[in-house]
């Protein structure tokens, strides 16, 4: 059966919220080629099945953090409620809620993604405990080149711009 979705289209629609990588209702019904607001319906109707370790609703402050932060164009892109996010497991759990052949698909391909994201960040924290473990065992001379591979790894700070008034004219 062809892809329902690429990998790089469903990996760039997981947030870290509260420390948890989740996907937006919004961004799931359109995956799942469903109305946002049927997707939320569903959900209600069946709220036994989403615990809050399967499904939360954004505060105020994390909806401006979405808006501030990942490049979500402004706050009315949620039609005015707050939108529901779901993790790992509340994905999973929807397509027994939407039980339709493309949300079975659907869910195979973001669970993949999901795998391949954490196999990213074991694999990033393996290469780090790895190049400790070596510049333990080798004496100073090599400081500068462990230093310079960790640079590499880390994430650095994106770099932000100044915004707002300065004062004074300028000719």
């Amino acid at each position: 059966m062809k892809a329902l979705l690429p990998t790089e289209f469903s990996a760039s629609k997981i947030y870290y919220i509260r420390e948890q990588k989740v996907m937006l209702d919004k961004d799931l019904a359109e995956l799942y080629g469903v109305m946002t607001s049927q997707l939320k319906r569903q959900v209600k109707r069946n709220a036994e099945r989403f615990p809050k370790e399967f499904m939360f609703i954004l505060n105020q402050a994390e909806i401006a953090q979405l808006v501030c932060h990942f490049g979500i164009p402004s706050k009315s892109l949620f039609g005015g409620a707050a939108p529901f996010v779901f993790t790992e497991q509340g994905v999973a759990m929807l397509s027994s809620v939407l039980k339709s052949q493309r949300a079975v698909q659907v869910n195979i391909a973001i669970m993949k993604t999901f795998v391949k994201l954490r196999e990213l960040i074991a694999s990033h924290k393996d290469i780090i405990r790895k190049i400790e473990e070596m510049e333990s065992k080798y004496d100073q001379q090599f400081k500068i080149v462990f230093d310079a591979i960790k640079a590499l790894i880390a994430h650095p700070e994106p770099e932000r711009k100044e915004i707002g008034f300065r004062g004074g004219r300028q000719s």
